[in-house]
């Protein structure tokens, strides 16, 4: 399954535009801008998308076959335009009948049309009635709102506040028809002053499990016209909105089903007697005496099980090998609290990442945010480590204990909310000179996301932009976005001032801090991701929506409300937005200006870093009440707040301070106990989630 959306831009049917430069300079050596395309095919490359051109032959079923969207620009006869100079600007029934099944399947139809559509001799009208559109035979003028006071230049009135126009104001229309498309959103329609008036330029529409745009100009995105206004932003929006969303199945395509399907039915075995054993262990991993005969015999039947299934993980055979001399030296110690060190020490996920490398995790543990007993579990794991991922951790982003994978299946323990595989959660005699790894479950966090957003944005009617409604839509998409973001996000601890360890959160101090560290990861995430997006590293664009999201809607209503450190990182960062009318509340009604928040995340990520290095100049109840100052200045304090009266109010001694701290010290908003109230079945629901 890819991420990104396949584009083809048919140039088999005299199209006046072509997306190959050469070409372009060939039918017009004097001013190639005029039919090249080619600037907006690099636009879209950039946005990760594939561009593809069909140049000869009718569009059948078989040419349109794995594609997402389908671009038509302006067929026209010789006699008008200088073309791509191949086949007839008039499509066949077949093709027409194609193109009509393509979309409703679930592709997308771009079409730009042109002012005097009739005579250029195509049959785009005959295409587009099947969607309920027609292009009339127009040229507008507006000399009142015209680009550069070309009367026939119109800059065409924004027409909807769809998130589609996310980013987007202002578009001209060079030499423009108009169109007729009753019941299609209208994107652009002239002025009230033009002729004619008030006439739709540009419309999209939904059609099947299909989406279609027009244009009644063509010039808008040519290469002498892509960088005018707000163009580059609509060409990207336009194909992404149209693009067919892929299924959410993730994995290596090329899994091999036999193998997989002997691999489940031994996990099957395994994980069975392993839920067997675990109701008869008490929290600290031990077996009460009562239970220690069933136990035991359970114990042998989980290392042959072990033994059996080892041979479906050759990589991992000297640590499986270890799993079993463990829970055997566990069964002749009588069974007490668990010790599995010396297989922990033999596990290391971190020198074998390889995309879809798959593992069989054995160890006593407690899982974070889940089950706090150290009870036995198993999980069947899969890596999850593409090419992009490795050649970008290579060339800077480097983070060798970062782990992403994804569930195959697991045991109770993991039917929680738990995201991550941790080895300092394993039972153990002493901890381990260093800790080399650390596992987060992309799927799961991926999915979770995606449920917790998609009811957030529905409930605050918050109108998406194309590529956020993209990664929401596709679980295939959301799962590398996290990886991405998990990336940046963990080597971010060790990195900048106060280096934070971020295996340490162990309240204490006042959570606060906890809240601001793992802020300012995220907001450190999110700049990175605008640097990368830049650079052509196209999921990065979506680690900054899904850092967003996740921050506003899902980590502020999750957990308990005690000291609940990422829900106050939420709380902040939608504070500061709102107070400098980044976000706004209005009617009930949730508003974002898209092209505002990358500079609000980055103004709050510099108080946070100013707080930081000014800080290393001061004692650590000054740091504390610093932080504080900060927080209280955007999220309120609860009003029986010790810690707001001020260092006068608080107690000597250090840890009676921190025990001053309230469970819950910064409540929710009334914005936030309305949306956790109408979406706390849908957090719920994510418990134990697969995606």
């Amino acid at each position: 399954m890819r991420s990104f959306p396949r584009v083809l831009f048919d140039e088999a049917h005299s199209e006046s535009w072509t997306v190959r430069r050469e070409l372009a300079e060939a039918i017009n050596p004097a001013h190639p801008d005029d039919n090249s395309y080619a600037r907006a095919a690099r636009l879209l490359r950039h946005l990760g998308h594939t561009v593809a051109v069909h140049t000869s032959g009718p569009l059948d079923p078989e040419t349109l076959a794995g594609q997402d969207v389908l671009v038509i620009a302006h067929p026209s006869g010789q006699r008008w335009e200088r073309t791509t100079g191949q086949g007839s600007p008039v499509f066949g029934a077949a093709e027409l009948d194609a193109i009509t099944s393509f979309v409703a399947d679930g592709g997308g139809l771009v079409v730009l049309a042109e002012e005097e559509q009739d005579k250029y001799g195509n049959n785009l009208n005959e295409l587009l009635a099947r969607f309920g559109v027609f292009v009339e035979h127009a040229t507008v003028r507006d000399p009142g709102h015209a680009h550069r006071g070309v009367a026939t230049w119109v800059l065409g009135e924004r027409s909807t506040g769809s998130g589609l126009l996310a980013g987007v104001h202002t578009a001209c229309f060079y030499r423009s028809g108009t169109l007729v498309a009753d019941g299609a959103t209208v994107l652009f329609r002239t002025s009230a002053a033009a002729d004619p008036a008030g006439a739709p330029l540009a419309v999209a529409l939904r059609h099947g499990r299909g989406r279609v745009v027009v244009f009644a100009d063509s010039d808008l995105f040519g290469d002498d016209s892509i960088d005018d206004h707000d163009h580059r932003a609509l060409w990207g929006n336009v194909i992404t909105w149209a693009a067919r969303i892929p299924g959410a199945r993730t994995g290596p395509e090329s899994r091999n089903g036999a193998r997989h399907e002997a691999t489940a039915r031994a996990f099957a075995r395994l994980k069975a007697v392993v839920e067997e054993l675990r109701p008869l262990q008490v929290k600290d991993g031990s077996v009460p005496e009562e239970s220690k005969e069933r136990a035991g015999t359970l114990v042998a039947e989980i290392a042959d099980r072990v033994s059996d299934i080892s041979g479906h993980f050759p990589h991992d055979a000297a640590y499986l090998q270890a799993v079993q001399y463990d829970l055997a030296k566990w069964a002749a110690q009588g069974l007490g609290v668990p010790d599995f060190l010396d297989s922990l020490d033999l596990f290391h996920p971190d020198t074998q990442r390889q995309d879809g490398l798959e593992h069989v995790v054995v160890f006593p543990m407690y899982t974070q945010n889940g089950n706090p007993d150290r009870n036995i579990e198993a999980v069947w794991i899969r890596t999850i480590w593409p090419d992009w991922l490795a050649e970008l951790e290579a060339g800077g982003y480097d983070n060798p204990m970062f782990v992403p994978i994804a569930f195959e299946d697991f045991t109770s323990g993991y039917d929680t909310h738990s995201a991550v595989l941790f080895p300092e959660t394993v039972a153990v005699r002493q901890a381990p000179a260093r800790f080399t790894w650390g596992g987060i479950f992309a799927d799961r966090e991926a999915a979770r996301f995606r449920r917790v957003s998609r009811a957030a944005t529905e409930t605050l009617k918050l109108d998406l932009p194309p590529d956020a409604e993209r990664l929401l839509e596709s679980q295939r998409l959301a799962q590398d976005t996290f990886v991405l973001w998990d990336l940046v996000h963990d080597r971010t601890h060790s990195h900048g001032d106060l280096p934070f360890d971020p295996f340490m959160i162990k309240q204490r101090m006042p959570y606060w801090l906890y809240s601001l560290e793992e802020l300012r990861c995220d907001l450190t995430a999110f700049c990175e991701a605008v640097e990368l997006e830049a650079r052509g590293v196209p999921h990065a664009r979506y680690v900054q929506h899904a850092i967003l999201f996740d921050r506003l809607f899902r980590f502020p209503i999750s957990g308990e409300r005690v000291r609940n450190y990422d829900g106050l990182g939420g709380q902040l960062l939608f504070a500061y937005l709102h107070r400098n009318d980044v976000v706004r509340w209005t009617d009930n009604r949730l508003t974002i200006e898209w092209e505002r928040v990358a500079d609000g995340v980055a103004d709050l990520r510099g108080e946070v870093e100013k707080l930081y290095r000014d800080s290393i100049d001061r004692s650590k109840l000054a740091h504390w009440l610093a932080a504080y100052e900060l927080v209280s200045t955007y999220v309120a304090a609860h009003p029986a707040s010790t810690w707001a009266k001020g260092i006068q109010a608080l107690p000597e001694e250090q840890k009676a301070k921190v025990d001053a701290v309230l469970p819950d010290e910064f409540p929710l908003s009334m914005f936030y106990e309305a949306l956790r109230r109408k979406l706390a079945d849908v957090v719920e629901s994510t418990r134990g989630l697969r995606a």
